[in-house]
């Protein structure tokens, strides 16, 4: 902090939560003196009460008014809760002052250690606790957020796990029957979790044949066809439901989770390395090895780029081959002359191909535009 003179003007030089800041106080010395000690005093009562208010208010606290936050403002109310659960088995009985960068940092240590969890499962928790941090801020319950000095883990985002045949009975058959349908909707449809326990009867138009998912991650609507099996499942859902939701307990109550459910099924099937999310990967894979084409499968799937759908693209060279088969035989039939028409020279120096012998490896071009054997 500090006063300098420009021209004939005094100025007051000092700064806030790291910001330099700067008052053109006029001509008289003593008034910007009298201003600088007055900001200092400001200054120091302000840390003051942001240090009692960081210090007086714990993180399961806030942590409670997030979701509430969460739940009237947030299609990702259900993942919140999950993340917010696994945040405060670490951070429960802390107070806001204590949670330090250097703490988030051994917090992600644990979960990666400890916990087994992929870095891309921290960073989303990581990034739901300065979402909570932010919501304390604006709210005049915190100060400052810590979470912006720590680094993001990097993430293999390139995961293609995906069912066998056998894998997808073996699962079925271990699921819990309320968990049942959600499962085989995941896999007919590719629809993300959040999509499917949010899926209401009145967004199912059986007259059109259409799913209508309003609430996407990309942020627009799409519809999915619904086909003879899915049919099967809906209606077995709708003798099951409340009447609103799709897919409800054994309870007849909507789902709020399933993620305990769904990994003791899991493990119950004797599968290694496998999260809900991968149904999505399961149904991607199996469209493209079934032939559906790559433009209707991101449709279905309701990816915003192409690129997004081409990771699957390598598990169908069977249905590429064939494909090309398709193509080839269709070109094929503009340049090669019919019988009527024979086989003439300029037919086969067009083609490169030594006709005589029916092996293209033993024809060659040569200088005068024909062929000759080798």
């Amino acid at each position: 902090m500090g006063l300098f003179r420009k021209n004939e003007n005094w100025y007051i030089d000092y700064y806030v939560n790291g910001r330099r800041q700067r008052e053109k106080i006029g001509t008289n010395k003593r008034q910007a003196e009298t201003v600088l000690q007055k900001r200092k005093v400001q200054l120091a009562e302000d840390r003051f009460l942001n240090v009692r208010i960081d210090s007086r208010i714990q993180i399961n606290d806030i942590a409670k008014d997030f979701l509430v936050y969460s739940k009237n403002n947030k299609r990702s109310y259900v993942r919140d809760m999950e993340l917010v659960h696994n945040l405060l088995k670490v951070f429960d009985d802390k107070r806001l002052n204590e949670i330090t960068p250097a703490y988030i940092e051994k917090y992600k240590e644990i979960r990666l250690s400890t916990d087994n969890r992929k870095p891309a499962t921290v960073n989303r928790e990581v990034a739901c606790l300065k979402a909570i941090f932010n919501y304390a801020i604006k709210n005049k319950k915190a100060t400052e957020n810590p979470v912006r000095a720590v680094k993001m883990l990097k993430e293999n985002n390139t995961r293609t796990r995906y069912l066998s045949e056998e894998e997808i009975k073996r699962l079925l058959a271990a699921c819990p029957k309320g968990l049942r349908p959600i499962v085989r909707t995941a896999l007919l449809t590719g629809m993300r979790l959040g999509e499917i326990l949010n899926q209401k009867w009145e967004d199912i138009d059986y007259d059109r044949g259409i799913i209508l998912i309003k609430n996407t991650k990309s942020g627009h609507p799409r519809e999915i066809p619904i086909v003879a099996a899915l049919k099967k499942v809906l209606s077995y859902a709708f003798d099951n439901s409340d009447g609103i939701h799709t897919f409800c307990n054994e309870q007849r109550q909507p789902y709020s989770s399933i993620h305990s459910l769904f990994d003791n099924a899991v493990k119950r099937a004797g599968i290694v390395d496998f999260r809900f999310h991968d149904l999505r990967h399961t149904a991607a894979s199996y469209m493209v090895m079934r032939g559906l084409d790559l433009v209707t499968i991101m449709e279905i799937l309701g990816h915003s780029t192409i690129k997004m759908t081409m990771r699957y693209a390598h598990l169908s060279p069977v249905h590429k081959r064939e494909s090309m088969e398709i193509f080839c035989s269709a070109m094929d039939t503009i340049w090669t002359p019919s019988v009527k028409e024979g086989h003439s020279q300029e037919t086969e120096n067009m083609l490169f191909i030594d006709d005589k012998t029916s092996d293209w490896r033993r024809g060659r071009v040569v200088d005068g535009g024909g062929l000759e054997n080798r």
